[in-house]
């Protein structure tokens, strides 16, 4: 599966993503019909796959999840704190990360 980055596309969600919560930074991929929205915040990094014509088959979700745990010092998370939600068409992969920003908001 080839992701390809469309963030520049996807402008008004990306900053809306960066004024309403508390997200640092925002990309958008596509991989065919599947948007895959990566979010990286101070405790946690999110992973969004949307499908709006079909459900997502776990081999789709688990090559998107290596995909940006790869791109993740193994020492910045906890494999055993990864929490996924499924939903028809819409599956969300929440990883707690190990640094916390200094930053009190």
């Amino acid at each position: 599966m080839k992701l390809i980055n469309v963030t520049n596309s996807h402008s008004r969600l990306v900053r809306n993503q960066l004024e309403n919560t508390d997200a640092e930074m925002v990309k958008v991929y596509t991989a065919g019909n599947t948007t895959i929205v990566y979010t990286v915040a101070p405790s946690h990094n999110e992973i969004l796959l949307i499908n709006k014509k079909r459900n997502l088959n776990e081999r789709e979700i688990n090559e998107v999840k290596e995909y940006f745990l790869k791109k993740m010092p193994l020492s910045s998370y906890e494999p055993d704190a990864i929490t996924q939600i499924e939903l028809p068409g819409l599956v969300e992969i929440s990883i707690k990360t190990n640094q916390l920003s200094n930053n009190a908001s």
